[in-house]
């Protein structure tokens, strides 16, 4: 009885996290309609776990439900999307910090891998796998910083509520934008390996979750 709910439950969140993905990475875009019947065809699930990845989706200010029109994306205003990256930018930082202890060189050598498939990513103009590249590169030290609560909110943040990468129609300047921000994980990989928390915390903070071009955001 008790497996039942249990594989229900991924379900959901399989939907939920394959409809948040494209959003963050932009293939879906605001007030754009969600297709309940392609994702089931594409996911190979019934109705009831994408209706109700749906409904969480909506209640974390993903999408929003339109009588007669069904469930689209919400369009989140500028001055509310730079605030969260203003906590996203905090929150990274510090974990960052907590983390310079007890990463390995494994860490390390992980994180230089996840480097080099975003800079082939953005070569290859595939932004669906830079955004899930650079999510896990985060995620290294994030899930060696030791703090449960911390991590939780970050990436409550950073999962359900908007895209963390730039996007624009223009893909020269979006490949320079993006080019940059690889860098800038290099630099993040290199103040982790020489252990300077303070260094890496504010160049976190303030630096590269520092929204520079919030109209493509």
């Amino acid at each position: 009885m008790n497996k039942g709910p249990m594989i229900y439950h991924s379900l959901k969140d399989h939907v939920y996290n394959y409809i948040a993905s494209q959003i963050q990475d932009g293939t879906l875009l605001p007030n754009d309609k969600i297709n309940e019947a392609s994702i089931c065809s594409q996911l190979n699930v019934s109705r009831t776990p994408v209706r109700e990845a749906l409904i969480k989706l909506a209640s974390d200010n993903l999408l929003e439900y339109r009588p007669r029109r069904g469930f689209t994306v919400k369009e989140i205003d500028t001055p509310k999307k730079l605030e969260v990256f203003e906590i996203v930018g905090a929150l990274d930082g510090l974990a960052a910090a907590l983390s310079i202890d007890h990463l390995t060189e494994e860490d390390f050598t992980k994180m230089d891998e996840l480097i080099k498939k975003i800079d082939v990513s953005i070569e290859l103009e595939n932004y669906q796998d830079y955004q899930k590249y650079q999510t896990y590169f985060h995620r290294v030290y994030l899930n060696r910083c030791g703090n449960v609560t911390l991590k939780e909110q970050l990436m409550s943040l950073q999962d359900g509520f908007i895209r963390q990468t730039y996007f624009s129609n223009d893909n020269k300047e979006l490949y320079a934008i993006l080019h940059v921000m690889n860098e800038h994980h290099r630099h993040i990989l290199k103040l982790l390996k020489q252990k300077k928390k303070a260094d890496v915390q504010l160049y976190l903070q303030n630096v590269h979750w520092n929204i520079e071009y919030p109209e493509m955001i």
